[in-house]
């Protein structure tokens, strides 16, 4: 399983928000890239970065400070937030040489540009973000807009268009330090084949453990690592 360490940039500082409200957020530094060297040091084989600009106005707001983070570390690097059209896709993958990017809005709202994306750049480099509410519907647009879809609908549709990877979000958990939804995981891994990608709520070493236990792809840690809560190095041991 994948320890992946997150970075997510509001007007080029290193922010995290609480449950996805932009007026609730914590600034953690004003220097991402060297956030980015100090995960790097500390043994990531991968950064999860999101633009929340960019989510919440479906443009490349960060787009200087992705390519310095970039230009300073040499581990893979997924990105997600406000792309959504061929343009910013071959900006990022192309141009700045992200190694995965990660579709949300896009996905949901035009699942024929997903699939152009996956049979352009193949499933490897193009994930799909899925941000569930607390009644199990998916949001869109920074998490502002609620679709018609329960998120086990929509994971059934990108495996049938051929999505490898997913990153799953519980948004009643993110940046609360209160752990993950695991059933919500659980229940995923019981109906679908997809790798998916844990996010939301870590807050200690068990919840990596946990995480592992269900075999998710991956893990991503933000808060409790900005917080103190978990050592990256034990948590890419464990």
């Amino acid at each position: 399983m994948l320890i992946i360490p997150a970075i997510d940039l509001k007007d080029g500082e290193v922010v995290r928000l609480y449950k996805g409200d932009y007026k609730q957020k914590t600034i953690y530094s004003k220097n991402p890239e060297e956030i980015a060297k100090k995960f790097e040091e500390l043994g990531a084989k991968c950064v999860h970065i999101v633009d929340l600009d960019g989510a919440k106005d479906g443009k490349c707001l960060n787009y200087e400070t992705i390519d310095k983070i970039r230009k300073s570390i040499k581990i893979p690097i997924e990105l997600g937030g406000g792309i959504r059209d061929e343009k910013t896709v071959e900006l990022y993958l192309d141009k700045l040489k992200i190694n995965r990017i990660i579709l949300g809005t896009a996905a949901l709202n035009n699942p024929n540009f997903l699939q152009k994306m996956l049979n352009k750049y193949g499933s490897e480099k193009i994930m799909v973000g899925v941000d569930v509410k607390e009644d199990g519907y998916v949001m869109t647009s920074g998490w502002i807009e609620k679709s018609k879809f329960q998120y086990t609908e929509f994971i059934k549709k990108l495996e049938n268009i051929g999505v490898k990877y997913i990153v799953v979000t519980d948004i009643s958990k993110d940046g609360t330090l209160k752990g993950p939804n695991f059933e919500m995981y659980k229940t995923i891994k019981n109906f679908s084949e997809i790798k998916f990608i844990v996010s939301g709520g870590i807050k200690n070493i068990r919840n990596v453990e946990d995480a592992k236990k269900i075999d998710a792809y991956g893990c991503i840690i933000g808060k409790a690592y900005y917080e103190g809560k978990i050592d990256l190095k034990e948590a890419i041991k464990c």
